[in-house]
């Protein structure tokens, strides 16, 4: 391959050296350069309104005040140390989350990404259970890693069939193209714990390792149950001593409004929560939350190299602070109320609107076609290229890529979220003419 100079066009040099399927939004991809509160710049210096913060990861906003500061006050005394010897930042942070978890008895461990976490949990899970069976919902994503490659319930994003488990996919998680979508909630959530112990018993050998699942759905397109329905499966799983996994890498620290993690909303208390990308505001890191005796059923030693260095965990401490200081809980469950109050009343006049779902500042409103059924996943693209052509990122996903994602920081004000409403709207209706 010839060599690619560095005067050449930066989108030429990255698709001849990265590969093919790292994914780029917009015909014309941009490069962001800066942030400050809920918005970016790109290397043109053109401004934008960021309704997806990173992939959900921007928590607080760009350029936090004592973030920052935490952050290059770290730096200029030490990035890494491992977790060979004691970080007093890393034990603080933990004790922090064990305690805002809920899980009683906790231990944490911090891992650099989602993936990893979710990772770790399984591998948690099956020793713990001395089972490799798991059981996923339907429509679900849970990483880049072979093994969460291999549990993830959407084929657009497992590119391998080979897998360390044997696992069984649930119903219930994405309810607008669920076979039970027209029952009343109690008799869908009746439908899908039936369908649960179904296939427990049919396509399982009973002695299961966990089952995992996002209370709302990231790639998924923000798919969602009624409430109350995880609380359903984990009545029929503690009958068995199956473990819950809830994976808030997405829904935790408060994004969903209402709950500071999204497994509140169903009633009990899972037995793992892995979270990662908020709670660094851009920092690599992730985790762990689990009961002490899931926690300390290794037998061997192990260690993590980079996670919880003491950089990102002080800056994450300084992030958490920030978001309990500021109340930006919140402030997700008001400005999204104001946002979904917004885009009900956009889809009610906007036939190709097929369906708004979410919870707090985690909104997902899927296109379809005339039929009101078929995804209509041009309109998503022509969106996208619209809506930042006019100043305002936003996000896509579901299965058929036919789902916009809005999820800006939690620190987004009434003023941005009705500015960003109206360039989606105009932009809606441009491409409804």
């Amino acid at each position: 391959m010839a060599a690619h100079g560095k005067n050449e066009p930066l989108i030429e040099r990255h698709r001849a050296i990265m590969p093919s399927w790292l994914a780029l939004y917009y015909k014309d991809p941009i490069q962001l350069v800066r942030g400050e509160g809920r918005r970016v710049w790109d290397e043109n210096d053109r401004e934008y309104l960021d309704f997806f913060g990173g992939i959900l990861t921007t928590m607080t906003g760009y350029n936090t005040p004592g973030v920052v500061e935490a952050i290059k006050d770290q730096a200029d005394r030490m990035l890494h140390s491992s977790t060979l010897y004691l970080i007093d930042s890393q034990v603080e942070l933990a004790e922090e989350i064990a305690e805002l978890s809920g899980i009683p008895n906790a231990k944490v461990f911090f891992t650099n990404s989602g993936s990893e976490a979710n990772d770790t949990a399984l591998m948690l899970a099956t020793a713990y259970r001395r089972s490799n069976q798991i059981l996923a919902m339907r429509h679900s994503y849970h990483g880049r890693s072979f093994s969460t490659v291999s549990i993830t319930g959407t084929s657009s994003w497992s590119p391998s069939s080979l897998s360390p488990f044997n696992v069984s996919y649930v119903h219930g998680a994405y309810r607008y193209r669920s076979p039970f979508r027209q029952l009343p909630d109690n008799e869908y959530v009746d439908a899908c714990v039936s369908d649960l112990e179904n296939v427990i018993e049919i396509s399982t050998a009973g002695d299961v390792a966990c089952l995992i699942a996002e209370p709302v759905q990231g790639v998924g397109g923000f798919g969602m149950p009624p409430d109350g329905l995880y609380g359903r499966f984990n009545e029929v799983l503690k009958k068995r001593g199956i473990l819950f996994i809830s994976d808030e890498v997405q829904t935790g620290w408060g994004r969903t409004g209402e709950h500071f993690w999204g497994y509140q909303a169903h009633g009990f208390t899972p037995d793992i929560i892995t979270f990662a990308k908020g709670l660094g505001n851009g920092l690599a890191i992730g985790g762990l939350v689990a009961r002490k005796e899931i926690m300390d059923c290794f037998t061997s030693n192990s260690i993590s190299t980079f996670g919880g260095n003491p950089l990102v965990t002080r800056g994450s401490l300084a992030n958490l602070q920030y978001l309990k200081e500021n109340n930006l809980q919140a402030n997700a469950a008001k400005q999204g109320a104001r946002l979904m109050e917004k885009l009900k009343k956009l889809a009610s006049d906007t036939p190709g609107i097929g369906d708004v779902r979410g919870k707090g500042l985690m909104i997902g409103l899927e296109f379809v076609g005339k039929d009101g059924r078929t995804p209509d996943v041009e309109t998503v693209m022509q969106l996208m290229e619209v809506t930042k052509e006019n100043g305002l990122l936003i996000g896509k996903g579901g299965f058929y890529g036919n789902v916009i994602r809005i999820a800006p920081p939690l620190s987004i004000t009434e003023a941005e979220i009705d500015e960003g409403f109206d360039i989606l709207a105009g932009a809606v209706k441009t491409l409804a003419r």
